[in-house]
């Protein structure tokens, strides 16, 4: 089957961030599929020109790759965003409509990633649509402060009809599950893939083979990967990293790779409050990523305290550290701190609770042989359940399945 795979965010390892499309179109192929990708401006492909003014098309690693030139950045206003978001699920309708395959994968975020899956549905070809749902919205952005009434009904209504439309839908978390049952018609065929670990690329590695800037051979390494934004709420690391210092601990070096709106605010704050066990980092491939999470200490999974995230997400980086071997310290309860506490491969601390945070910080550095104990477990449970290549299998055999129901 061919599929027409829409994901405005793209990206692949070469140049780090989410790379599950990039492994999903690879394991598509594998099986035999043929794959064209619909993606914007996330990261940048160096792809050929088209006769289409501002859409760029070549060939990735056997993936046909076709790129609206809509520049993005986590850095842009709300409002920005929005409208990008929205450019590009109007331009992928063009796509869908010309395009030859027998289905259309769309995968959010954004929300209007599922606009072309729509109007394929309803105004032009027969073909089946599978959405795939990372998020709920509006119930994040919601939770996270928006409160334009117009967005939001927005918002509330492409969902519905997003869901309606699609023959099938995935969810990345039992929440976002739990959410795509609520607004959608009765029997409808959802099946639950979370974000997965990458096994040959994140493995166990020897701490005294990090090499970051800054950090010295007796430091304890605690790492933060990917987005710096409002709902990480990475102040709360700030908030422990402050009691750390008050206790003498400055050996505990808190280290941020990634960026976001509110990179620029946490690194001024830390110099404004010589928070010198804190270490800003640049965002960088996975090819040299994994060899900076393998080699530390902790991995620290931190989201600002919102219930819709405590079932509601999967953060990659949470597989990346335990297929790393970290034991990981968590600061939110849902579907995660479950995970981590049933299967002993961390901490789980309570929200908004610096000394709880630090506390167990200095925990998991002075003892060691707990530490290593939560890693071993952290690469078990990577192993034994988010293979990402059982985790890509089931995604294939899934649309299969779609793609043969009448």
């Amino acid at each position: 089957m061919k599929v027409l795979y829409f994901h405005q965010h793209f990206t692949t390892p070469a140049i780090g961030g989410a790379t599950r499309s990039y492994e999903f179109a690879r394991r598509l192929i594998e099986k035999g599929h043929t794959v064209s990708v619909v993606c914007g401006e996330f990261a940048k492909l160096n792809l050929p020109e088209t006769d289409t003014k501002g859409i760029y098309r070549g060939d990735i690693d056997g993936i046909d790759v076709i790129q609206i030139a809509l520049p993005y950045s986590n850095s842009d206003s709300i409002a920005a965003r929005a409208w990008i978001f929205l450019k590009f699920g109007i331009l992928g309708i063009k796509v869908a409509m010309k395009e030859e395959y027998d289905i259309l994968f769309a995968t959010s975020t954004p929300l209007t990633a599922g606009i072309p899956g729509i109007f394929m549905k309803l105004f032009g070809k027969k073909k089946k649509f599978v959405f795939e749902v990372r998020d709920l919205w509006p119930e994040l952005p919601k939770a996270l402060g928006m409160k334009n009434p117009f967005l939001l009904w927005g918002m509330s209504v492409l969902e519905k009809i997003s869901y309606s439309k699609a023959d099938a839908c995935i969810g990345l978390s039992p929440g976002i599950c739990e959410g795509i049952v609520k607004r959608s018609q009765k029997n409808k065929q959802i099946t639950l893939i979370p974000n997965g670990c990458d096994l040959d690329l994140f493995v166990p590695g020897n701490r005294a083979e990090l090499v970051l800037e800054g950090i010295k051979p007796t430091d304890t390494v605690a790492i933060f990967t990917g987005a710096h934004g409002i709902a990480n709420g990475l102040h709360a690391v700030l908030d422990a990293a402050e009691v750390l210092k008050q206790k003498g601990r400055l050996d505990i070096v808190l280290a941020f790779i990634g960026d976001g709106k509110m990179k620029p605010e946490l690194a001024a704050r830390a110099v404004n409050e010589n928070l010198s066990n804190c270490r800003f980092y640049d965002p960088m491939p996975k090819s040299k990523l994994n060899k900076i999470v393998a080699n530390s200490d902790i991995g620290m999974m931190v989201l600002a305290d919102v219930p819709a995230f405590y079932y509601g997400t999967s953060p990659n980086k949470f597989f990346d550290y335990i297929s790393s071997g970290l034991p990981v310290l968590n600061n939110y309860p849902g579907w995660l701190a479950d995970i981590i506490q049933e299967n002993n491969c961390g901490l789980v601390v309570p929200p908004n609770n610096a000394e709880a945070f630090a506390n167990a910080l200095i925990k998991l550095a002075d003892d060691r042989k707990l530490a290593d104990a939560f890693g071993e477990n952290s690469r078990r449970l990577a192993e034994s359940e988010f293979s990402r290549n059982d985790l890509a299998d089931k995604f294939v055999d899934f649309l299969e399945e779609i793609q043969r129901k009448k």
